[in-house]
């Protein structure tokens, strides 16, 4: 089937082509059993996608389901995909089919599939090698013929290198990989959804035809769409209910944008500005540099006191209290650069001179424990008390995603 029919019996509007090639891999791989993995960012109509995959294929006449793995319990999911015998655990008064038990020839959609815990990662990984799988409280071995096609809005590969996710599964679904567009980068398409959104919703409520002036336009295409998809309708069907004015202008649009993220994502010229991206680590060897610093201006300033008060001190004393300063005060270290104070020059009348700090590659590193968790909670606590409590600000300044930070909160008890 050709692309533009796709879009036509799927509802899919626009014409970028990062959005055709998405629809040209799923058309492809529907009529194999090939396990896919949907990815892309939340609200970029990944499930769409796999409705695609599954009417597509052989299995279209069979049964299909969308199983969201972050929404059910980690005590209970064995038991919704597997299923359970009577008396397995607390509270199972009954025998119960699993969803691949009750989907049996047809197409599971597991959505959020980087949530799924590691056990059960294990069971589904038994599955798509052979078949097979045993229901929460039994020991006999069942067979099922389910197709699975997998999503996620997170990097699966970095939750494989932190432990979270197995790479065995990860190769496995990988097998074909399908990443779906944001809306940012697809701005051709951002007019035509609106128009498209508007034109339904107004002849739902039964409003008058909304429509934007130039401006309106400019920003709706520019902005960045955080939430896709999704957040474009959103804002589309309150338009079509809220407004009076039919006619929408800049201003009144940028009523319905976030008062941050029309500050943040809208676009502006920087000068010479180059981009940055931190990482964890980054922002933490940004805190060590920062304290390196300190320590160093706090040496200088010690020393000026001491030059300007003008201390009167004999040569073996002034070497027992600069040693002393050196053991009271030191410095992180950090592997990149270190640090070294030489001697304060005394001048013939005994009086001890300014330090003189030079900096080396070859000095000896000063042994000091830091404890990485302390400071990212500390960073993540200044994060959070800076923007309010607002976990997706904070996540925003830290340079990490939402979900991780959503993570690290739970992990250290903040």
């Amino acid at each position: 089937m050709e692309i533009q029919d796709i879009k036509q019996r799927f509802g899919i509007i626009g014409n970028s082509p990062l959005l055709n090639r998405a629809i040209d891999i799923a058309n492809q791989v529907a009529p194999t059993d090939i396990s896919v993995l949907i990815t892309g960012e939340s609200g970029s109509g990944k499930e769409v996608f796999s409705h695609i995959i599954h009417q597509m294929s052989p299995r279209k006449h069979g049964p299909f389901i969308a199983v969201n793995c972050g929404a059910i319990p980690e005590g209970t999911i064995d038991s919704e995909l597997f299923g359970h015998e009577k008396g397995a655990y607390t509270g199972a008064v009954g025998e119960r089919k699993g969803y691949f038990e009750t989907v049996n020839g047809g197409t599971i959609f597991l959505d959020e599939i980087a949530e799924m815990p590691l056990g059960t990662q294990a069971r589904l990984l038994r599955v798509l090698e052979s078949g097979q799988y045993i229901k929460v409280g039994s020991s006999k071995v069942e067979k099922t013929n389910v197709r699975v096609i997998a999503a996620t809005n997170v990097d699966v590969y970095d939750a494989v290198k932190n432990g979270k996710f197995r790479e065995d599964l990860y190769y496995r679904l990988n097998t074909v990989p399908l990443r779906i567009p944001p809306l940012r980068d697809r701005k051709e398409d951002i007019y035509l959804l609106f128009r498209k959104f508007t034109s339904d919703f107004t002849a739902k409520y039964r409003t008058p035809p909304i429509q934007l002036d130039e401006d309106a336009q400019q920003i709706l295409v520019n902005y960045s769409w955080p939430g896709n998809v999704r957040q474009l309708k959103n804002m589309a069907e309150q338009l079509a209910v809220l407004e009076r004015d039919r006619i929408i202008t800049a201003q009144t649009l940028l009523n319905y944008i976030p008062a941050e993220a029309s500050r943040s994502n809208l676009p502006m010229r920087l000068e010479n500005q180059p981009k940055e991206d931190f990482s964890e680590r980054d922002i933490l060897y940004k805190v060590l540099f920062d304290m390196k610093r300190d320590m160093v201006e706090l040496k200088k300033l010690v020393a000026d006191i001491i030059e300007q008060g003008g201390v009167s001190i004999n040569h073996a004393s002034h070497s027992q209290a600069i040693n002393k300063l050196y053991r009271d005060i030191e410095l992180p270290n950090v592997p990149d650069t270190q640090f070294t104070l030489q001697q304060p020059v005394i001048s013939s009348s005994n009086t001890v001179g300014p330090y003189n700090i030079t900096q080396t590659q070859d000095a000896e590193e000063v042994e000091e424990s830091l404890s990485l968790v302390d400071k990212e909670s500390d960073l993540i606590r200044k994060a959070l008390k800076k923007h309010k409590g607002k976990r997706k600000l904070a996540a925003s300044e830290l340079g990490i995603s939402e979900r991780t930070l959503y993570r690290k909160i739970k992990e250290l008890n903040l």
